[in-house]
């Protein structure tokens, strides 16, 4: 994608998708707010001014949806994972509408936007760098690291305006969006 402003919309794997996206276009992303305390991972995103939200906290989003906002009139290129967890690829979780308010608020159009990891020599999905469940940093990493050698797709989508749409509906449209973008790398 060009500049902003412009909220990206993407599934999520693992936390990797964020130096994935990076290498595509530096965004600036909203992340749980435990990701800061992540060693360098941490750091980085802090760095690259990430927004944190404390998603056990449901008036956090209020804050964050503010901020998002703001970030949007400045012309910045966000991005968010609308599942709001990682799931394992094969599928793409349902999207949690909130955070496209900011987008509607701001006039800042929408891009979806698919990931995957795939095996660098033979093209095939990989599940390596997932980052699910009960999985901890460590041990992804060491997964990751462990496996063959790994390419990161990104798919992206072509904007979408913001006029006229309601989040939750939005929402809908967009994963299926994502759904076709990652189904379409395959």
């Amino acid at each position: 994608p060009g500049d902003g402003p412009a909220l990206l919309v993407c599934n999520h794997i693992s936390w990797l998708d964020i130096l994935a996206i990076h290498a595509a276009r530096h965004v600036r992303f909203v992340s749980k707010a435990g990701v800061h305390r992540w060693p360098v991972i941490g750091a980085l995103a802090t760095g690259a001014g990430t927004l944190y939200i404390e998603r056990e906290n449901r008036r956090d989003a209020l804050r964050v949806v503010h901020h998002m906002t703001q970030a949007l009139r400045d012309g910045d290129l966000l991005a968010v994972f609308p599942e709001g967890t990682t799931s394992d690829g094969r599928g793409v979780l349902p999207f949690h509408a909130n955070l496209l308010q900011a987008a509607i608020v701001s006039g800042a159009p929408v891009i979806p936007a698919a990931l995957r990891f795939v095996d660098a020599a033979s093209g095939a999905t990989s599940q390596a760098a997932r980052y699910i469940d009960d999985d901890n940093l460590v041990g992804s990493l060491w997964r990751t690291l462990s496996a063959p050698p790994l390419r990161a797709v990104v798919r992206f989508g072509t904007l979408q305006a913001p006029e006229g749409r309601d989040r939750r509906g939005w929402a809908q449209s967009l994963h299926a969006d994502v759904v076709a973008l990652r189904d379409a790398t395959f």
